[in-house]
């Protein structure tokens, strides 16, 4: 079964810090561009941070994330992650990792349509 599984979410104080996972199931992560994307309520869903297949390499931030997360990936777990550092309560949000063939980290982050697999969402609440 080809699924995307993500993890690490939940309550954290103004400044704290969490450590999101993605893991795959069912395919290589070798090829895929893989992005984080979050969704807050009445709001659209936007690229946080990305990261381009592994023979590309490069990652993109949102500006508004820049400085504060990183994004990385373990191919040999299959599994990329993003460490949220200072969060803020805007940043308040259900996150979403998703999965696209080949592509570079820009390319996905723009524009969340151009994501091909999804996974469940996980909460992260930013909140004192």
């Amino acid at each position: 079964q080809v699924q995307l599984v993500e993890s690490g979410g939940g309550l954290v104080q103004p400044g704290g810090s969490l450590r999101l996972s993605c893991a795959a199931s069912g395919f290589a992560l070798d090829n895929y561009a893989i992005g984080w994307f979050r969704q807050a309520p009445g709001k659209e869903r936007e690229g946080v941070s990305c990261i381009s297949r592994s023979s590309d390499g490069s990652s993109y931030y949102a500006d508004s994330v820049k400085g504060r997360f990183t994004i990385s990936r373990d191919n040999a777990k299959k599994s990329v992650y993003l460490q949220m550092n200072s969060l803020k309560p805007e940043d308040s949000a259900v996150y979403y990792c998703a999965a696209a063939w080949m592509a570079t980290a820009q390319y996905i982050c723009v524009d969340y349509r151009r994501l091909e697999r999804w996974g469940q969402g996980t909460l992260v609440t930013v909140s004192s």
